[in-house]
């Protein structure tokens, strides 16, 4: 892997002070640096580009706070601790005043203006032949793919906002809906798709790349967004399905160009394998994914984006100030509906545990529950106590390969393959098409032998040697001995055709959304905390035409701690125009 070099580490140093200095305003979440410098004369050469995009995403790392805020605490897995001021029980409550910061759309519209400015000066770059072709169209879509990004979460928490796409200097100039009209949810993830479906590249930084490299010590290769896990997202987002299911394949068969010689890194990276190099269907050290180091094979196998904080630079950790009750401020907590989820599972050998779950997810320490997924670098993860005060560093966990299975699902169920939904979710595709007794040839075992997206092979066969790219899958509940879920409702009922369910009770209609229902359920199991809960809930009743899905989650956690606003804010709820923020500057 290559070093970042000086030139581009200076470079980066300056653009990022001056990406920051150009709309800093003093607010909550405004720690940016104040000593601008004048950037725009630094577009000379390829290490300003460079500087330019990673400057972005070093600016892009001021949001963790508010994203983790909004996008968990605002639905059913996250509660306030009675450290939590003023602002946080708002958000928590539905019931958010013009001037709580957590609400506040400016920090996200200054990363944008950046956005809107890194791509004017690329394309000026370009036009005088300071970069090439392919630098343009690498550097150039991904920061249009972040800024689309960051119109999709202003959507998901706004509901209509305003749409620039050109710099600016002035940030406040945004509120202005005589020069920028209002754009609803509805009519932006459409815009979104056109946008990501029109860039010239949608694959990772190739291994060539500049950009592909160290810098402080982490692969770069983690800090950048994954233009298809947008594009499914938005798709999936939008109803479309099939669409989305192409997008997420192209993410898991990211590594499928470098063929088998490639060993682990072919037929593990995003499969959802237990971490090793071993072909044996085995239990994954779960909690490993989250407290590995992001230069290990097993954590780059399973993270997509996750970006860090070093505790020798800005910004700080957020994550601390949040979670930890040990050198942090401990303002939210696990909440007990997610606690009871973890609890109602069941073990393969029928122990009542979810090992996702208390020591994992969330610790007790000192007594109370602490959200652990953040903190393995801060606290030991056996004790709970910091490892060092002084030193917090620590990862923001966005987008990973059970996240892209369980959407990858969700669209396959929709578009009828339920069976590939009922694989990823609980004991992987191997596991999962071996259950035809009638076959003449393992060969026809073990795959789906269905076209693409939906070619999924599971086999391993040793007369003659065949390895599917999947069969390491093991299956999002399989991976940590947990029963299958639907077990009690589905079967297979014709054995001469095993890509199908019995469906006795319920119709086609039906099925589809009780599976959609587990789906969703094990995202809550698995991905609790990481922020993308709200997202799962709007865009499930959104489908659905039915705010109780979303009312009635947020008010069982409101009820199960005692929270006497709960009925209050379900009937809220119940209107779709209040799961929306108002959209004002702070």
């Amino acid at each position: 892997m290559k070093k970042i070099t000086l030139k581009i580490a200076t470079r980066f140093l300056a653009l990022s002070m001056g990406l920051a200095g150009t709309v800093a305003c003093e607010d909550t979440f405004d720690t940016t640096p104040k000593n601008a410098v004048d950037y725009k004369n630094n577009y000379q050469d390829i290490y300003d580009a460079d500087a330019a995009v990673t400057g972005i995403y070093g600016e892009f790392l001021y949001l963790a706070r508010q994203y983790e805020v909004l996008n968990e605490l605002r639905a059913d897995l996250m509660s306030v601790t009675p450290n939590a001021d003023v602002y946080l029980r708002q958000i928590a409550t539905h019931n958010v005043s013009l001037d709580n910061p957590y609400a506040d759309p400016k920090p996200f519209y200054k990363v944008i203006l950046n956005c809107n400015d890194v791509l004017k000066n690329l394309k000026i770059m370009s036009e005088n032949n300071k970069i090439t072709q392919a630098e343009f169209d690498q550097r150039h879509s991904d920061v249009l793919a972040l800024r689309g990004w960051l119109y999709f979460q202003l959507g998901l928490h706004f509901g209509e906002i305003p749409y620039v796409t050109e710099p600016m200097e002035d940030v406040a100039d945004v509120q202005n809906s005589a020069n920028f009209p209002r754009v609803k949810l509805q009519d932006l993830v459409p815009k979104l798709i056109a946008e990501l479906e029109a860039l010239p590249f949608k694959n990772p930084y190739p291994e060539s790349s500049s950009l592909n490299t160290q810098i402080d010590g982490y692969p770069t290769k983690l800090l950048f967004i994954n233009k298809y896990c947008l594009l499914g997202d938005l798709y999936l987002f939008n109803n479309n399905y099939r669409q989305a299911a192409i997008a997420y394949k192209n993410v898991l068969e990211t590594t499928t160009p470098l063929g088998e010689g490639a060993g682990y890194t072919y037929y593990n990276t995003y499969m959802g394998s237990s971490g090793t190099d071993n072909d044996a269907i085995s239990a994954s050290a779960w909690q490993t994914f989250l407290s590995r180091s992001p230069q290990d094979r097993e954590f780059q196998a399973e993270w997509i984006w996750a970006p860090v904080f070093d505790k020798n630079f800005q910004p700080q950790n957020p994550f601390i100030d949040l979670f930890s009750n040990a050198g942090g401020k401990y303002l939210v907590k696990p909440s007990k509906q997610a606690i009871e989820n973890w609890q109602n599972q069941v073990q393969t050998n029928d122990a009542p545990y979810d090992l996702r779950g208390e020591d994992n997810s969330y610790k007790i320490i000192n007594g109370q529950p602490v959200i652990m997924k953040f903190l393995y670098n801060y606290l030991n993860g056996t004790t709970g106590i910091p490892v060092n005060l002084l030193e917090k560093s620590g990862k923001w966990f966005l987008y990973r390969a059970s996240l892209l299975h369980l959407r990858y699902s969700e669209a396959a169920n929709r578009e009828g393959h339920d069976k590939i939904a009922y694989a990823f979710l609980n004991q992987g595709v191997r596991t999962t098409y071996n259950f035809n007794p009638n076959a003449t040839a393992v060969d026809d075992k073990q795959a789906t032998f269905l076209p693409f997206p939906y070619d999924l092979d599971g086999r391993k066969l040793d007369a003659p040697r065949h390895r599917g790219k999947h069969h390491r899958n093991l299956g999002i509940r399989a991976r940590v001995n947990t029963k299958p879920s639907l077990i009690d409702s589905v079967r297979f009922f014709d054995m001469s055709d095993p890509k199908r369910f019995d469906k006795p009770v319920l119709d086609e209609a039906a099925f589809t959304q009780y599976m959609e229902d587990k789906i969703i359920d094990e995202a809550a199991l698995e991905l609790a905390f990481e922020g993308n809960r709200w997202q799962d809930l709007v865009r499930i009743a959104l489908r659905r035409n039915d705010p109780a899905y979303l009312a009635d989650k947020v008010y069982q956690k409101l009820q199960k701690e005692g929270n006497p606003e709960a009925s209050a804010v379900r009937a809220k709820l119940m209107d779709k125009n209040n799961w929306f923020l108002p959209f004002r500057w702070k």
